[in-house]
């Protein structure tokens, strides 16, 4: 079973093949002197990652309040993005703290695996939040029989199930031809593009199977949140006063930055990789959608959403209680 396992690397001009076992990862600088802080840097931005969404997780399922549809999408998108990042940082922050930046083929693809399961519900489930904004706007009357709590668990099930189909896709690709063009892969993790170029191929079957696994992560849930989208600006030009309007725009406003955050930038990644001639520059921009917008997506939900901060507080306010030592409680006085 060793051999499935490895894979041949094939130069054509010198029409040999040597057999490898393990790629080479791209870092963000060989200087010695920076690698302290960028272990410090990635490991801050992981830990306000968890953290952060964590916060989230916890909120929602600690106020009865937050138990709603919205909320209910709010908290697996925080999951999803715990286990996104959780795909890449480690690694990148041991192989940092280990000068080493090699990783062996099985693990390289278990890391795209997940990264495409994960990427992908982080995708669909972002689609499933602006259909629940389309349903909440357009058709607030029957918004608790539509957006029921099977339907919910069907959407969160769905967006798993196809992450799923698309990783074991880019698997077959890969594990159906033996040879790669180079080890290196010029990013801080193993890219689905990237691995994909490196497989010496370029069948028929290969391209379709591409384009599907494409259309799965990236066109259908970017259809799918311009049509909801679509609907809702539309519904709401049709509200006669100015509040009316500007609270629906209210209750959309974090979920479009988190929607223009990610796509825009997991958009940018793959249109412009192959003209970048640096790299580097593609590691950087791949940073924003796989770290920084996932770091980001609790502080946009939180601070732009009254539900979210008063759940804070009042949690704050219980752990503050908690703490509190018993002689304390009884003679504090609560009169003003």
């Amino acid at each position: 079973m060793h051999f499935l396992f490895q894979r041949c690397l094939s130069n054509i001009e010198a029409q040999n093949l040597i057999c490898i076992s393990e790629f080479h990862l791209m870092g963000f600088s060989e200087d010695p002197e920076l690698q302290p802080v960028l272990f410090g840097l990635f490991l801050s931005m992981y830990l306000v990652t968890v953290l952060g969404n964590l916060l989230i997780i916890l909120a929602v399922s600690s106020d009865s309040l937050l138990h709603t549809p919205m909320y209910f999408f709010l908290s697996s998108l925080s999951l999803a993005d715990i286990c996104f990042i959780s795909t890449m940082v480690p690694k990148m922050i041991l192989d940092i703290h280990t000068y080493s930046r090699k990783i062996s083929f099985v693990a390289c693809l278990a890391q795209m695996s997940l990264y495409i399961i994960f990427g992908c519900m982080d995708a669909l489930l972002l689609t499933a939040m602006a259909y629940d904004r389309y349903v909440a706007i357009c058709h607030p009357l029957r918004y608790q029989v539509i957006m029921n709590t099977h339907l919910c668990y069907f959407l969160v099930l769905v967006s798993f199930l196809f992450g799923i189909l698309d990783s074991q896709l880019h698997n077959f690709i890969i594990l159906q031809f033996p040879y790669f063009k180079d080890v290196q892969i010029t990013n801080f993790f193993c890219d689905p593009s990237q691995l994909l170029s490196l497989v010496c191929s370029d069948t028929l079957i290969n391209n379709i199977i591409m384009y599907f696994a494409v259309a799965i992560s990236g066109f259908f849930p970017i259809s799918g949140i311009f049509l909801s989208y679509y609907k809702i600006f539309s519904s709401i030009l049709r509200v006669p006063t100015q509040g009316g309007k500007y609270k629906a725009f209210s209750t959309c406003g974090s979920h479009m930055t988190v929607v223009c955050l990610f796509f825009g930038t997991g958009i940018g990644v793959y249109l412009f990789s192959d003209m970048s001639s640096y790299p580097r520059q593609s590691a950087m921009t791949s940073l924003m959608y796989t770290v920084v917008t996932p770091m980001l997506n609790p502080f946009i939900y939180s601070l732009r959403n009254r539900d979210i901060k008063n759940t804070f507080k009042r949690l704050h306010s219980k752990t503050v209680l908690i703490s509190m030592p018993v002689e304390s409680i009884l003679n504090t006085d609560y009169r003003r």
